[in-house]
């Protein structure tokens, strides 16, 4: 039996994937989960796991080649009926809600354009909670047996063939919540509402988001596989040029987007960081806290996570569609981080319940990731502040541009030894440069600059930190 497989939704929302590399060639036995690709989106570098157990009969792209999601990607000769892939009597395809279009014209743009999010294969006899989900145009009859096989392998763990037919219920969830869902390509129908009233929130969102990115097979890259940035294109000896693809184009775009949807105000402040600079030195001298590397960026990114407890609108976010300004309660902070592909914005989830030790961690671990090629979308997902440490740079000061959706983000400015008035008197101190700019939308002046003396106070005095926090 041939069998297609489809370039999948890497749970992004992203319409297309570079193909760095094949691991098989074709004529290859390949068995179930084997790694048969690598591919890069604008986000990640991620591993492609094996949909069949079969021989490889013909590969559709070389690398190098950019392949639209729901593209042919490879072909398989699988053995008869034991092939784990999606049979025509399971086809079915998940597309983004369409909330406010009729069931029939749902359905006609699902088939139109496919989000094969979770397209991947499970062992027979895997388990899996059945969800909610809508039901394919033909159902099995009553009382025939459905193979669990074919519906583990069908292209979402959530697709029900063999129900008896009942009118399609729409999620309960509020409009901010059905926009954030479509906007990260989730359908509603396929989320389970945690708590007891039965709507979905966006924190059931999330989970279930971070959820897919298990579910798509998706396995970070080892360092020593991370690929080789893309040779340019010379055209003569005066000029070069080279494809606009991946980390870089996702990021031009971005930027773009978030200048010229929310109006940006950049407010700076000059601060004596020499407290912390010598609280830092303490650490370094104290055996139990070397590993954990703990420097000026961390102290910062524990100032940030308290100050936005007394001014949440810097965490917050404007919500166009739905007409609505959303506070977040939680912080999830992203740490912009320079790669060979580009720059990165994953984030740290739940920031704001971390000590100052765990914040250093997550910061290291983030940017080894990330420099690695091995952040993963969920990572990338959800952000609600950022920082951004122009300082390691040598630079005192920038203008930073807004993280799309994000109401915030601070650019930490290199670390100056310099004279500076000090109780009355002139002395060399450890000066800093913070650079705030806000969605002025959200954020008055008044608020910004309070936020930014907030984080300010606590980057002059660390010892503030330990009453505040």
């Amino acid at each position: 039996m041939i069998q297609e497989f489809l370039l999948p939704d890497l749970g992004e929302g992203l319409p297309e994937a570079e193909l760095v590399q094949w691991t098989v060639a074709e004529g290859d036995e390949v068995a179930l989960n084997q790694t048969i690709a690598e591919v890069e989106t604008a986000k990640a570098v991620v591993e492609l796991p094996s949909p069949f157990a079969g021989t490889v009969r013909t590969l559709h792209a070389q690398a190098g080649d950019v392949v639209q999601v729901g593209s042919p990607l490879i072909t398989f000769d699988v053995a008869g009926a034991e092939a784990s892939a999606p049979s025509p009597e399971a086809e079915a395809v998940v597309s983004t809600p369409a909330a406010d279009k009729s069931d029939a014209a749902a359905a006609s743009e699902e088939k139109a354009q496919p989000n094969l999010v979770g397209y991947g294969a499970a062992p027979r006899g895997s388990a899996r909670p059945q969800r909610r989900a809508r039901s394919v145009a033909s159902h099995a009859p009553a009382g025939n047996g459905t193979d669990t096989a074919v519906l583990e392998a069908a292209p979402h763990d959530a697709i029900r063939v063999a129900e008896p037919e009942r009118p399609v219920e729409r999620p309960r969830s509020t409009p901010p919540v059905r926009r954030f869902a479509k906007d990260l390509g989730i359908d509603l129908a396929l989320v389970e509402a945690s708590g007891a009233s039965g709507i979905i929130t966006r924190a059931d969102v999330e989970a279930y988001a971070a959820r897919v990115g298990k579910l798509a097979g998706v396995e970070p890259m080892t360092p020593d596989a991370a690929p080789a940035p893309q040779p340019a294109r010379s055209t003569d000896k005066r000029t070069t040029r080279t494809a606009i693809r991946g980390v870089r184009k996702h990021t031009a775009e971005a930027m773009v987007r978030s200048a010229f949807t929310a109006p940006h105000v950049t407010t700076f402040l000059t601060v004596d960081v020499t407290a912390t600079t010598e609280l830092i030195e303490s650490f370094k001298a104290d055996r139990s806290l070397q590993e954990h590397k703990i420097g000026v960026l961390a102290v910062a990114a524990k100032a940030v996570c308290l100050a936005l407890r007394k001014h949440p609108e810097l965490n917050s976010k404007w919500d166009e569609g739905a007409g609505e300004i959303v506070e977040h309660h939680y912080v999830n902070l992203g740490i912009a981080a320079a790669t060979g592909r580009g720059l990165v914005v994953p984030n740290i989830k739940d920031a704001q319940d971390m000590t100052l030790v765990e914040l250093a961690d997550a910061i290291r671990d983030l940017a080894e990731t990330a420099r690695a090629g091995k952040t993963a979308p969920a990572d990338m997902m959800g952000g609600t502040f950022s920082i951004t440490n122009v300082g390691v740079f040598g630079v005192d000061a920038g203008t930073p541009i807004l993280n799309p959706g994000e109401a915030g983000i601070l650019a930490v400015g290199a670390v100056r030894r310099q004279p500076w008035e000090h109780r009355g008197e002139i002395a060399l101190r450890d000066v800093m440069t913070l650079a705030l700019s806000f969605d002025h939308r959200l954020v008055d002046g008044e608020q910004g600059s309070k936020f930014l003396v907030d984080v300010g106070d606590v980057l002059r005095e660390p010892g503030r930190a330990m009453v505040l926090g």
